[in-house]
């Protein structure tokens, strides 16, 4: 039998959040995968559900959806949704991204592969001084494949509500150098790529990363080493 309930609790960055029903005396945990319907889960929705239990857990939600029963008071702010101003028959298209919007993008991303590629250019530079051995090219892959892993991982477990990889922990990988990893892992992923304080952190550790390679490179020349 469907339960109803109200959500008390969402959070969009974790994608779960918790529902409260008066037919359930503790808060019902559910997954952003256990709900259908659009927009999407929010705070003071009310929902129907299929209570389940797992282990020692505590309950959790399934078929979760929006009460056919909500009805969401009009607000002077919010504009008539544009289907309904379309002709019968029509649909309303998808808006796309403003053109200066979407170059700012493009030169965004073309920034970003111009330090990758700056960056390589300078591990060739310190090889060929003999800073470091040939061998070190390998490890930078590795770092950056990881660095991607653990950006998937901790994506995997925000959605599934399992233990959570540290934002220090992703700064340090990206401090070591898998920076590159990190970017790709942010666009492809779309992970941690909205959060501004952390992007402002993610791209301090590259900053620093250069200049901890450039004073690698260059210091015994600068100092007459």
């Amino acid at each position: 039998m469907k339960k109803q309930g109200t959500v008390v609790r969402w959070d969009a960055e974790r994608a779960f959040g918790f529902i409260r029903s008066p037919q359930i005396p503790a808060d019902v945990f559910f997954h952003l995968r256990d709900f259908t319907g659009h927009p999407g889960p929010r705070e003071g929705l009310q929902v129907t559900f299929d209570e389940i239990h797992v282990g020692g857990k505590g309950p959790r939600a399934l078929s979760v959806s929006a009460s056919t029963n909500t009805i969401l008071a009009p607000t002077a702010e919010t504009p008539p949704d544009e289907a309904a101003l379309l002709p019968p028959g029509r649909r309303a298209t998808p808006r796309s991204t403003p053109p200066h919007l979407k170059k700012r993008d493009d030169r965004l991303v073309w920034s970003a592969l111009g330090l990758m590629a700056l960056w390589l250019l300078l591990w060739l530079i310190g090889i060929g001084l003999g800073r470091f051995p040939w061998v070190v090219l390998t490890g930078v892959v590795m770092l950056n494949l990881l660095t991607f892993y653990v950006y998937w991982r901790d994506k995997h477990a925000a959605t599934a509500g399992d233990w959570r990889v540290s934002e220090n922990q992703l700064h340090g990988l990206a401090l070591a150098g898998g920076w590159p990893g990190a970017w790709f892992a942010q666009q492809i992923l779309r992970h941690k790529s909205s959060k501004q304080p952390f992007r402002s952190m993610y791209w301090a550790t590259v900053g620093l990363n250069y200049l901890g390679l450039l004073a690698w490179i260059f210091w015994p020349q600068l100092s007459g080493v």
